[in-house]
């Protein structure tokens, strides 16, 4: 058996490996394993690869661009703190879909000095070029919005329909033109000429299409792009004839498209309706005020000292994590907390919504990383039905995912998004810094409950002297 037979399979394995590794992936208990299953994989299909005889002559410049990556994924991957892991991720998808368009270019390039231009591969390198350059730019955007760097609320301008529309339709008019062209065997036009003017136009789609996008709507938006990075990635599988490329960005692309539709229902609200609807926008004059309610309801606050009596007289708590725990690395309080209130007998559970934090998964994973067991994570649906029987319903730094206006205010821009049911618990307790709307830009009528206390302050040192407190009662 010569090597060149031996790297199909080296590949047909390491697509086996891949679909182990997602599967693992379908459950927190069994992440890590079907992590390292995926990425045992594809280290095989990486060295298959070097044996390949198109990249003999190639082998130092692969060398050293693996050296910069693996340098840059590594020290990402340590520095990068948890609260910033959904710019990363955002990151990482840009990058593989301006690979993958990358490796496009540069196909179709051979093809034209081989005066070779075929129906197939054309179609192919096009669609790895837009969608990776759609994908490319979306993400840097999507970025930017999570970075802070662009405004996280929905953009939109006079005519922003036409221009996005007129961007995609000479995207694919341009792209009929060179299919066309290779079917008769002429472009009538410079080729790559062509192709420039493409590639400039998918990287201006992919601002348009994310532009509009209000940053409560980031997660889904992140995952949409994934699928997008995984169908680049395919594509670009069948102009380099990779079998590999093609499985591996199929089952990314998959994957991507069916949690997309997952989250998007989550939010109770179409994909469409996120793309085009440009959710996250304050609306006029709408939500909550800062410190009263028109029906003259106010904002009432709490002592650390005082939320550690009503925790401590519970017998059921439920504690709601968001993005404000995130930034305040306030999970390893959280969980000596928890581990306080459980030696009393108290039952602690914690309620995760879907799109909680910016990126799906996020608050299991910074949960896991205070090594809080998972059986006490709960998804919304499994936990909803405990509020009315919950003592108390500890909210730590959520907003948009807990605000009844969802299901009250028709005007709300959130109305209709499934929310955790924390107004329906008999106190509630809400950790934040301030007043400040949430990342929808609303104002949180919860606020105004009269059950609902404030306990104002950074979650980690709010919930560090909740803990002190109940030490000291102890």
């Amino acid at each position: 058996m010569t090597v060149a037979t031996l790297i199909p399979v080296a590949y047909l394995i390491a697509a086996v490996t891949f679909i182990l590794g997602l599967k693992g992936l379908s459950s927190p208990t069994t992440a890590v394993l079907g992590n390292r299953i995926a990425a045992t994989g594809m280290l095989v299909a990486v060295i298959a690869t070097f044996f390949a005889a198109d990249v003999q002559g190639g082998i130092p410049v692969i060398l050293a661009g693996i050296a910069v990556g693996g340098i840059a994924g590594f020290v990402g991957a340590r520095v990068v703190k948890m609260t910033a892991m959904p710019q990363m991720v955002a990151l990482f998808n840009g990058a593989g879909g301006g690979a993958a368009a990358l490796v496009a270019i540069l196909e179709f390039s051979r093809q034209i000095d081989a005066g070779a231009l075929e129906f197939g591969a054309t179609l192919a390198t096009l669609l790895a070029l837009i969608i990776g350059g759609v994908s490319f730019s979306g993400s840097a955007v999507a970025f930017g919005k999570l970075q802070g760097i662009i405004t996280p609320k929905a953009f939109r301008y006079s005519g922003q329909q036409l221009v996005t529309g007129g961007i995609a339709a000479a995207t694919a008019l341009l792209s009929l033109v060179l299919l066309a062209g290779a079917v008769a065997g002429s472009v009538p036009v410079e080729p790559m000429l062509l192709i420039a003017v493409i590639t400039l136009l998918a990287l201006a789609f992919g601002v348009a299409l994310v532009m509009p996008i209000g940053g409560a709507d980031m997660p889904v938006v992140i995952s949409l792009l994934n699928a997008y990075t995984g169908l680049a990635v395919a594509m670009a599988g069948f102009t380099l004839n990779n079998q590999l490329l093609i499985v591996a960005g199929t089952l990314v692309g998959a994957s991507g498209t069916i949690l997309t539709r997952l989250m998007s229902k989550a939010m109770n609200r179409s994909l469409g309706n996120v793309l085009f609807g440009a959710f996250g926008a304050a609306p006029a004059g709408g939500g909550a005020a800062a410190t009263a309610g028109d029906d003259g309801r106010s904002i009432r606050s709490i002592s650390a000292e005082d939320a550690a009596i009503l925790l401590g007289y519970a017998q059921n708590v439920i504690v709601v994590p968001g993005y404000g725990l995130a930034v305040a690395q306030a999970q390893h309080n959280v969980r000596e907390l928890a581990d306080l209130l459980e030696s009393k007998g108290i039952t602690v559970r914690y309620a995760i919504h879907p799109v909680a934090g910016r990126m799906p998964g996020h608050m299991n994973v910074l949960l896991a990383e205070a090594n809080i067991p998972y059986d006490k994570l709960f998804d919304m649906e499994q936990i909803n039905p405990e509020f009315p029987r919950a003592d108390v319903a500890l909210v730590i730094g959520a907003n948009d995912v807990t605000n009844p206006a969802a299901r009250s205010n028709p005007g709300s821009p959130i109305y209709g998004m499934p929310i955790l049911d924390v107004d329906k618990a008999q106190n509630i307790i809400v950790i934040k810094r301030s007043m400040k709307p949430g990342f929808a830009g609303i104002d949180n009528d919860l606020y105004l409950d009269p059950k609902t206390a404030m306990l104002f302050g950074d979650a980690k040192e709010a919930v560090g002297k909740v803990v002190q407190e109940l030490k000291r009662a102890a």
